[in-house]
């Protein structure tokens, strides 16, 4: 009888409901395939041929069934008491695991999607056990109701003619998109770790995959690879779909595909809403929605978009009710969900109009911009996200780019769980968006290997703790600790001491950039690559380098930065929070700990543990580039407290750049240590190899690698001991620009500014060129000292651009200063290649180069257009622009270059130049 007994416990037979359900279908099958590894006869029987729900007793072993709670067979069972939820009625993605007498388990889902993940939880029991569980009384659910990763189909680097972002959808670009096998096993581990969405970044996708028959020129992909697109978008919905995944589609706005851009002589990026635009992208939009009408869209209305309220109207006006139309057109009943990414737009009053209209709505804004920095979030970023989940819709974090991680591992569960505890208690947040840690350059990570290394495999632990947490946050941390030594230990090879040491060296390891980012860091964003290291300009003169405040003041801890520290020492105030110098400290400790527990692990790993060494590898650069910037920073103290105290000639207390040099050379040393290395490890560190990238040096590509770099900062402490000598021996910073004693200021005309939002002042050192902050003249030419200029707000021009409302007296021409740099937040000069009225009133060239130098401003060109007496309203466009007089029309501008390119001495960036 015994014998007998054990056979029967061998079979076990699926009882499969009458729906033929997808979800459930998948969810049979992966439960079935484990069963028959395990030694199971299994075998199959539809609810219907049970002739009586009690009959489910007469089958032979152990029964499992797997449905949802309002299905016929699991509503008889909770009818007659059979399955009692002692907890709570799975709702959603919820689900609940019982057993009922007669060896019946009961997998009970609050839709497809929760049964589907509780079975996924029985799996992992029945593994673990090597049997069927004989007691279950589970109920789960997650916290978030959005948990996935976005993958970008965009490249490295940008293709000409095309800019930023703009990829069409092809096999030679994206040989991975269309690699079946990958997605399969992608795909597989979203549903492991219980993901329910996939994001797919793109900068106009609709011209890859959709045909518009009113502007056939739109199409940017041949014949085959629009067929081929269509064929893999459908394989992979499907297959997300039987996972409970849904997939959602990003765009950029307004961006067009090159082709049609070129047919209507317009530029990729549009910066305002004409018809024609509008027209194709609505069309565009219908026809996507029409061919997929399963796939979901994300909306960024921005970057190329100017202004609020146009991005706004954008939206209401063009894109949603293209939506709508599709969906008439398509025959769908239920809206698609349209996520709004709050980026470069104002969200709430998008939203607020949105849904006067569209229902199916959310929200998504940056978790610590485009870094991970803290699980402290708080400022004026805390409050948009709280402005966006008070809206009563699902918000989602994004946690974006990792620009201070590049191109490290990061594997720092519990720093992990705690930003999502974050997001969840200080943010409001009920949704992740989870940017690979080498999001560029997906699906290879960096790492100088033959093969080269996959993301997924190598940043294993990355999305395991984030979906992990996204499913519930607030699991408890010593039980946590076990768990994750546990997971350390299988998966790389190691018994569970070593997996233990080498989770504390990764936890380590994964405070020290945030922590260096938040302290001294000019921006979160991808304009700046940490691994690198910085310029000591940067850490001296860090208004040259526009630096975002929200680093400091929404994404750091409360503290000071090093200009803060040097000015209250020297006032005698009590220091706040934390210092540079409780960074340095903080992050000296966190370097050395990582190495060391990796060092103590190393007896635990096969020498030939090819992932530990490099694992290793990865801990002592990251110790070297913290201990470099450790050296650099007291070395950065030492001359801002030279800075602070010198007098007008840049002399003062020589000691203090004396003692600023031992500093420095430890760090360069240290850093030739960490070039050296990661040339041997490391193909490059930034996965966004563009002009975009500014920190330390202009140029990803140009500076993509530590060994690239380092002649730089050999140069910076070669000019530094020539200084420095110089000073020692009385010698003064020279200037060797021309002399200019004869040169007077030009004669100007008298005007009468009538724009509200702007504001006169005179043209001189000291005064700031914008009415919203303090971006002080720091050197101008002589022609231009003294003159009444125009000031206007630097907020209002890059977002909508200004209207100058003037009276002129006479004849005049306005002096118009640019600056020279391409970033959308300064006015472009005008191009006749693309507007034949540039240069009507003359101006198109420069009169005096490098005239004007202010501080967080790129050099000043000014530029002398003609206007005639009388009122004028002049508007140029988005992005910011200098107003530096009205001269005569009859005076004589003598062209040149004025040389003004660099920075004040009173700076100290002549020291490392």
């Amino acid at each position: 009888m015994i014998n007998s007994s054990l056979n029967n416990l061998k079979q076990v037979t699926i009882i499969q409901g009458q729906k033929d359900k997808k979800r459930l279908q998948f969810a049979i099958k992966k439960l079935s395939e484990v069963l028959a590894a395990l030694g199971f006869e299994v075998t199959y029987v539809k609810e219907e041929t049970l002739k009586g729900y009690n009959n489910y007793r007469e089958l032979q072993g152990e029964k499992i069934y797997i449905g949802c709670k309002e299905d016929t067979f699991t509503t008889w069972l909770t009818e007659k008491e059979l399955l009692i939820y002692h907890s709570f009625i799975p709702e959603g993605e919820g689900f609940y695991l019982g057993t009922c007498p007669a060896r019946l388990t009961v997998v009970s889902g609050g839709s497809d999607t929760g049964a589907l993940y509780g079975t996924l939880e029985l799996i992992e029991r029945i593994e673990e056990e090597a049997m069927i569980p004989r007691e279950l009384a589970f109920y789960d659910k997650p916290a978030f109701k959005l948990r996935g990763p976005s993958l970008g189909l965009q490249l490295t680097k940008i293709e000409p003619p095309r800019l930023t972002y703009e990829y069409p959808i092809t096999p030679g670009r994206f040989p991975w998109f269309y690699d079946k096998a990958m997605w399969q096993e992608f795909l597989d581990m979203m549903l492991k770790e219980r993901c329910n969405i996939l994001y797919i970044w793109s900068g106009h996708p609709f011209s890859s995959l959709v045909k518009v028959a009113d502007y056939p020129e739109a199409l940017e992909v041949s014949e085959e690879d629009y067929q081929l697109n269509h064929e893999v978008f459908a394989w992979l919905t499907e297959e997300c779909d039987k996972r409970g995944i849904w997939v959602v589609l990003k765009f950029y706005n307004i961006h067009i595909p090159y082709p049609f851009a070129k047919h209507h002589n317009l530029e990729l990026l549009q910066s305002k809403i004409t018809p024609l635009v509008a027209d194709y992208t609505a069309k565009s939009i219908i026809e996507f929605i029409k061919a997929f009408p399963n796939i979901g869209l994300m909306v960024c209305l921005g970057e190329a978009l100017r202004g609020n309220q146009n991005k706004t109207e954008w939206f209401v006006d063009t894109i949603l009710p293209a939506v709508k139309e599709g969906i008439k057109q398509a025959g769908i009943k239920e809206e698609p969900p349209i996520i709004l990414r709050g980026h470069d737009c104002d969200p709430v009053d998008a939203m607020n109009k949105a849904v006067q209209s569209y229902s199916n709505l959310y929200t998504m804004w940056k978790y610590n911009g485009e870094s991970l920095t803290t699980y402290y979030p708080k400022g004026n970023w805390q409050k948009i996200h709280q402005s966006l989940s008070n809206l009563g819709t699902t918000h989602i974090i994004n946690v974006h780019i990792l620009a201070d991680l590049e191109p490290f591992r990061f594997q720092a569960p519990f720093f992990i769980q705690k930003c999502v505890q974050a997001s969840k208690n200080r943010l409001g947040a009920n949704g992740l968006h989870l940017y690979p840690l080498f999001y560029w350059d997906w699906p290879y990570s960096p790492d100088k290997t033959e093969p080269r290394l996959k993301q997924l495999d190598r940043d294993y632990i990355w999305f395991k703790a984030w979906f992990r947490y996204a499913w519930n946050p607030d699991r408890d941390e010593r039980d946590e600790k076990r768990y994750w030594a546990e997971v350390y230990a299988k998966y790389y090879g190691t018994n569970l001491e070593g997996g233990r040491l080498l989770m504390e060296a990764m936890e380590s390891a994964g405070e020290c950039a945030p922590k260096i980012l938040g302290r001294i860091g000019i921006t979160e964003g991808n304009r700046q690559t940490l691994s690198l290291g910085m310029s000591m300009s940067q850490l001296t003169n860090v208004t040259r380098y526009r630096p975002n405040k929200e680093l400091w003041y929404s994404v750091a801890r409360t503290g000071e930065q090093p200009e803060d520290y040097i000015e209250k020492e020297l006032n005698g105030e009590t220091h706040f929070g934390e210092t540079p110098y409780d960074m340095i400290s903080d992050v000296s400790y966190f370097a050395k700990r990582a190495f060391d527990k990796c060092e103590e692990a190393k007896v635990h790993f096969s020498p030939d543990n090819q992932e530990f060494l490099r694992i290793c590898k990865d801990v002592k650069a990251i110790y070297l580039m913290s201990e470099s910037y450790n050296e650099k920073l007291k070395g950065a103290m030492k001359i801002l407290k030279y800075k602070y105290t010198m007098d007008s000639n840049c002399m003062g207390d020589i000691s203090l750049l004396q003692e600023a040099l031992p500093y420095m050379e430890n760090s360069l040393s240290l850093y030739r240590q960490l070039a050296q290395l990661t040339e041997e490890t490391y193909l490059y560190a930034n996965s966004m190899q563009t002009p975009q990238r500014k920190i330390p040096f202009p140029n990803g590509e140009t500076y993509g690698h530590w060994i690239q770099c380092l002649p730089e900062y050999e140069k910076e402490l070669c000019n530094y001991k020539e200084h420095l000598k110089n000073l020692e021996n009385g010698i003064l910073p020279g200037n060797t620009e021309e002399n200019t004693d004869h040169i007077t200021a030009l004669s100007e005309v008298p005007f009468a500014l009538l724009s509200p939002t702007c504001e006169t002042y005179t043209i001189e050192k000291k005064n700031s060129v914008f009415t919203d902050c303090e971006f002080k003249i720091q050197n101008l030419a002589p022609e231009i000292t003294g003159l009444t200029g125009i000031r206007l707000g630097l907020g209002e021009a890059i977002e909508k651009g200004v209207t100058v409302q003037i009276e002129l007296s006479e004849d005049s021409q306005i002096l118009i200063g640019y600056m020279k740099a391409k970033g959308v937040e300064w006015l472009q000069v005008p191009d006749l290649e693309t507007n034949t009225h540039a240069d009507d009133r003359g101006g198109l060239s420069p009169v005096y180069t490098n005239a004007l130098k202010a501080e967080g401003c790129p050099p000043i060109d000014i530029h002398a257009f003609q206007y005639e007496k009388g009122t004028h309203e002049i508007y140029l466009g988005t992005g910011a622009f200098v107003i530096a007089g009205v001269v005569p029309k009859a005076v004589k501008l003598v062209p040149r270059n004025a040389g003004l390119a660099g920075e004040g001495l009173d700076t100290l960036d002549w020291l490392y130049e």
